[in-house]
Formats: C-alpha cells, structure tokens, sequence
C-alpha cells in the first residue's frame, strides 16, 4: 500500500481483477478553504480505486499506472465518509479503463474515468 494511502486513510472495502471499493471518512485534512472536500480527493479516490483492481489484471512483476484520468465533481460535501468504487469499461494487455463513482451514503458525489497502462516493475527508476 503507498503513502498516500496511508497518509490520507484511505481503506480497502473489497479488491478484485473486477471490481475495487475503497472508503475515505472525510476530516478536515482533506478540505479545501471553503470546509468542502478538495476535488483533488476525487482524482485521488478514482486512479486509487482504478489502481488498485487494475494491478491485479496484469501479470507478476508488472503493475499499473495511471495515463488519463478525467473527473466531473458533481456534488459538494462536508461530512460523512466517501465510497468510490471502480469497475472495468476496457481490460487489455497494455492499456485499461476504468469507471470510478464517489458516493456519501447514496449521494453520487463525483464521476471518473482512468485509463491505466502496464510497466514492468523492472524498467522503474530508482
């Protein structure tokens, strides 16, 4: 698990090749000026989720990363905990796709979407 993950709180609800959920409650950390939550955490939140499930679709010593991610913030919020869940729309050998929706309790707050690519691990600089 990254850093930032750890950093911000960021919890695994359920991964697999097809499917991640991922929780985030929201605090004050993670708001911007205003006391609603940074949209940055709804790009954060959609290429974690898209990431996460992503990797498993890729052979060992790979893993993903992210290429584009386009998010629309649909909803502001100030309390309650966001729920991002990211299912496939493309899974290829190179590139992936995928949908990643933000709720607060069954409040669609933001859509994504985050095309993945495949590197090997080995190619990664130190």
């Amino acid at each position: 698990m990254s850093d930032l993950v750890k950093t911000l709180g960021i919890k695994v609800v359920s991964l697999s090749s097809n499917e991640s959920i991922i929780s985030l409650e929201i605090s004050d950390e993670i708001k911007q000026p205003y006391g609603i939550v940074h949209g940055g955490i709804n790009a954060v939140l959609a290429e974690t989720a898209a990431s996460m499930a992503g990797a498993k679709n890729v052979p060992e010593g790979s893993t993903v990363v992210g290429v584009d991610l386009t998010t629309h913030h649909l909803q502001a919020e100030k309390k309650g905990t966001l729920l991002a869940k990211a299912t496939p729309l493309h899974v290829g050998s190179n590139l992936q796709t995928w949908q990643v929706e933000v709720h607060n309790n069954d409040v669609l707050t933001s859509v994504s979407q985050v095309t993945l690519s495949r590197i090997d691990l080995n190619r990664i600089r130190n």
